[in-house]
């Protein structure tokens, strides 16, 4: 409590002077940056109002000299400051100097004789510091990460043979500037060993395994990392007839002499597992019948390790509960009962959104969407949504629910409202073509045939009004084949489609959301005809395999195939019995290093340059028009690629991928040009000449218009000579001769082009990223393989926004 205190005689008296310490007025932090005053202000123990001693300032300063260091900036500095007040009042100011963090400059390995140093580095966490990783996280300082690099070296020694491998010292030296550290390894190699006898004892009555459930085999190099894994493998076949606690033990016999292994795995004898209770926590909104239906085990049932992990993942497929869910297994009343609980986290289901957005398919779209995953908390699906983009407006409602009547039969139903405007290209710019609009309705149902097979059937009713732009395509009030093309004047009209379909499905993925190992097949068949004007058959084929190798990675491959056949009389000449809605299309975003529609049958009209017989090849100056096709097959190979835990979180998933297919097979149309009679050499200077029509009005009569004298004249009429107040030609009075109306097209030549089966391959580099702004997928893709006709694209993007 004193600052100072001295003791004096004075005569008789004895008389203590003291001075007291100053009362803390404040406490003040100056210099931190880089760490928030409230994470320094606990370690700080003085406070307002307490009585200073240096001590406690002392003590102070090393917490927090301390705290910085675990942040790796060991040069950190405190220089505390009194600043005297009145009153003997006192503020304590800490002037705090962070430093850089103390980097690891150079790690060095001493005693490694079978393996370079570059290589035990790289299976540490902690990297050099160096200018090729400037940002990297992973160079400060670490104790934790430092023996977490040790146990990683052994481990990597242990993998390769070198079973009595250890770590003789690790030291971290601090450079005097306290800027860097030298950490240095002295390692013992040891010999390399290899498995001798490998054999498997096992004490449980009906558990017999076969040696092809170990795969190491006498003379292999000793790898302990495939120990464990045969342990774990060996756990898990014991639980699959129903020993859930049986303990694998192996039992090594190390011969230093012959260098080899010899390897017994003991499992030893307990009882068979049966289910005593199935314990659910955590699911405050999810009905508890909603968690339980998804378990493959009931109460009462025998043990099954395979069983518990298909439970588990179906629980995390519905995305009703936050990821890493596991289902913990607990010793129940007697060693022969088991207690599964399920503790499992909500996460959000429902969801609310407004987005904006831009992408190279559809430009500008905006989208309002409300849906709830987990309706009322029993699994329902009720959605209602509304879209409009450049070329789409959509409307939609559906409801689906999962388990009918509490049986594992799915029932849902949408109806809709779809606006499309098909498209063509003229160089690099869209232009619409027709117009859909498509109205109905769907009602759908699926059951489950066994654990993998469902099969699911549905019923479709729509309406389509397909229509062309009058002022753009039509002349004398008739679709103009000169100015659409025939394959569009064939397109317009209204129809209905009365389909029913089914889809045969085997899936066995571990997670429908974002899978990483197992496989999803589904054939469809979609039969119109059941009324309606519209015939056809469609079938399609989908099948995609997830696999997850070299750690983290995950490595997917699928396969697409569609067919359809149409029923029904011709529709002409040179037109094919199926509809352009309702072909196949391929290209963005199906086929990445395409463009949209950039794949298959299309028709290009290239004109000719004025006054001359030669066409005009510029792209930009060329209308494409794309015609889909009847069979189509697509297949891609995806690489995703991990980027740790941190990208995780942030929703990063880049992927390198190659995507191969066609679509093809329709019916060659009728072409325009000069080969067809269109665009006749009138004057015979081999130039073709540009189509001359007259202009008719709605009766069918040609169309002139009279002279212009003295500023009068200029009227339209019916008549060649003269003029009439009348309805028709015979009308007429007068003799001045009126010009004709005519409408003229310039040439061009029609080609066909891309209708072949012959794969298309194109390779790149895609990232897809969960962004506060919303979903983004970026793509660089490079078409390796085209065919005549076919239009590629390097770079595609789709962002959005949610508020």
């Amino acid at each position: 409590m004193f600052a100072d205190a001295t003791i004096r005689a004075n005569g008789g008296e004895i008389i203590i002077e003291v001075r007291e310490n100053p009362v803390i007025n404040r406490i003040i932090l100056e210099g931190n940056k880089r760490l928030k005053e409230d994470k320094i202000r606990p370690e700080i123990k003085l406070a307002p109002r307490q009585i200073f001693t240096r001590s406690k300032t002392r003590a102070d300063v090393t917490r927090i000299i301390e705290l910085y260091r675990r942040q790796g900036r060991f040069a950190a500095n405190v220089e505390p400051k009194m600043v005297q007040l009145d009153q003997n009042r006192v503020d304590i100011v800490f002037e705090i100097d962070e430093g850089p963090k103390s980097k690891v400059r150079r790690i060095n390995i001493i005693g490694n004789e079978k393996f370079k140093d570059d290589k035990l580095r790289g299976e540490m966490a902690t990297q050099q510091a160096n200018f090729t990783n400037p940002f990297a996280s992973r160079t400060s300082y670490d104790a934790d990460r430092m023996a977490f690099d040790q146990a990683k070296m052994r481990q990597f020694y242990l993998t390769q043979g070198y079973a009595d491998f250890r770590v003789v010292s690790s030291v971290a030296e601090l450079t005097a500037n306290k800027r860097d550290f030298i950490i240095t390894y002295v390692v013992e190699e040891g010999e390399r060993y290899k498995f001798g006898e490998v054999a498997i004892e096992s004490e449980l009555r009906d558990f017999k395994p076969q040696p092809t459930l170990v795969p190491m085999k006498k003379g292999d190099w000793y790898n302990a990392k495939q120990v464990e894994d045969t342990v774990e493998s060996l756990t898990e076949s014991a639980g699959l007839f129903g020993y859930a606690f049986a303990e694998v033990n192996p039992n090594f016999e190390r011969d230093k002499e012959t260098l080899t292994m010899n390897l017994t795995f003991k499992i030893g004898d307990a009882p068979r597992v049966y289910v005593e209770r199935i314990d659910i926590n955590g699911n405050t909104l999810t009905q508890d019948k909603v968690v339980r239906r998804e378990f493959r085990l009931a109460e009462g049932d025998a043990f099954n390790s395979f069983s518990v992990k298909r439970s588990s993942d179906r629980i995390q497929s519905l995305g009703f509960f936050q990821e890493k869910l596991e289902i913990e297994q607990k010793p129940g009343s007697s060693p022969d009962r088991i207690i599964l609980e399920a503790n499992v986290e909500e996460k959000s289901t429902g969801e609310l959104q407004l987005s904006a957005g831009f992408s190279s398919l559809e430009r500008f779209i905006f989208n309002f969407s409300v849906r709830q995953r987990n309706f009322r908390g029993k699994g329902q699906e009720l959605r209602a949504s509304a879209s409009i983009s450049s070329f789409s407006k959509s409307v939609e409602l559906g409801f689906t629910e999962p388990y009918f009547l509490n049986r594992n039969i799915a029932i849902g139903g949408d109806i809709f409202r779809r606006d499309f405007n098909s498209f063509n290209f003229v160089g690099n710019d869209r232009n619409t073509t027709y117009e859909q609009v498509t109205t109905g309705g769907q009602i759908r149902a699926g059951l489950a045939i066994t654990e993998f097979w469902s099969l699911a059937l549905r019923y479709g009713l729509n309406y389509d009004e397909i229509t062309l732009d009058r002022n753009q395509f039509f002349f004398n009030n008739q679709c103009d084949p000169l100015l659409a093309g025939r394959y569009l004047c064939d397109a317009i009209g209204n129809r209905t489609t009365s389909s029913l379909g089914y889809s045969l499905v085997f899936d066995n993925l571990n997670n429908r959301i974002r899978p990483s190992a197992g496989q999803r097949m589904v054939f469809s068949q979609d039969l119109a005809g059941l009324g309606g004007s519209v015939k056809y058959l469609r079938s399609r084929l989908n099948a995609d395999k997830y696999w997850r190798v070299l750690g983290n990675f995950i490595f997917s491959v699928g396969v697409e195939a569609g067919h359809i056949m149409p029923f029904g009389k011709s529709r002409g000449a040179n037109v094919d019995r199926v509809r352009i809605n309702d072909r196949f299309f391929l290209g963005e975003p199906e086929m990445r290093g395409f463009d949209i529609r950039g794949i298959g049958p299309r028709v290009q009209r290239v004109f000719y340059n004025a006054g001359t017989n030669v066409l005009n090849t510029d792209r930009n100056n060329i209308n494409d028009d794309s015609l889909g096709g009847r069979y189509y097959y697509k297949g891609r190979a995806e690489l995703e690629i991990p980027l740790g835990s941190g990208a995780f979180e942030l929703g990063l998933r880049p992927s390198l991928f190659l995507d191969v297919g066609s679509v093809f097979g329709i019916k060659r149309p009728q072409l325009i040009g000069t080969a067809t009679g269109f665009f006749k050499d009138v004057n015979n200077d081999g130039i073709p000449d540009p189509e001359t029509r007259p202009i008719r009005d709605s009766a069918g009569n040609a169309l002139f218009t009279t002279p212009v004298v003295n500023n009068t004249g200029g009227v339209v009429t019916i008549c060649p000579v003269g003029t009439t107040t009348g309805t028709t030609v015979a009308s007429c009075t007068g003799t001045t001769v009126n010009t004709a109306q005519v409408n003229q097209t310039s040439p061009f030549e029609e080609f066909f082009l891309g209708d072949t089966w012959k794969p298309r391959l194109s390779v790149g580099f895609g990232v897809n990223w969960n962004s506060p702004f919303g979903p983004f997928r970026i793509d660089i893709a490079k078409a390796l393989i085209k065919r005549a006709g076919d239009d590629t694209k390097l770079f595609t993007f789709n962002v959005g926004t949610q508020f």
